[in-house]
């Protein structure tokens, strides 16, 4: 025999494991006027620029860029500093496209940025080719970059 007392709760437990088994929503990245807008523009002037000895590398984990990536996609990157200076994560900057967009906000807002690396669950991007810049500072000012060219189907 059920007590009184259980029938009102049952409905707020219901809720309450809805919350967690709710599907996570993958957020623009990239918006197809951002990414028409930026193929439609010329080339933007790079200078060559060499490595600076001692600065931060950025590896990608997610995506896979060995062929053409699925949108939402996670992105997963790892900061790995040299020797013994450490990565600042508030130096962490993303550009897109030639236009150079910055669209560091929107990763920010949406992941989790520490001296280790970042990490998103899912972010959208439209259908086409993408062009990141990503660049990190360590402890004493050098600079790391990554060039990303991402395909989606």
């Amino acid at each position: 025999m059920m007590r009184a007392g259980l029938w009102p709760q049952a409905p707020v437990l219901a809720l309450s494991l809805w919350t967690f088994t709710a599907p996570v929503h993958a957020f623009n990245l990239v918006s197809l006027q951002e990414m028409q807008a930026s193929q439609a523009a010329s080339e933007a002037f790079t200078a060559k620029v060499s490595p600076v000895p001692g600065a931060p590398q950025i590896e990608v984990v997610h995506p896979k860029l060995d062929g053409p990536v699925a949108s939402p996609t996670p992105i997963q990157l790892l900061f790995l500093p040299s020797g013994s200076s450490s990565v600042r994560p508030e130096t962490f900057k993303v550009l897109y496209g030639r236009l150079r967009l910055d669209i560091t906000q929107r990763l920010v807002n949406e992941a989790k940025i520490t001296a280790e690396g970042i990490s998103v669950k899912e972010a959208n991007l439209p259908k086409g080719s993408h062009q990141l810049l990503l660049r990190v500072e360590d402890l004493q000012g050098r600079q790391g970059m990554k060039h990303l060219d991402i395909d989606i189907k």
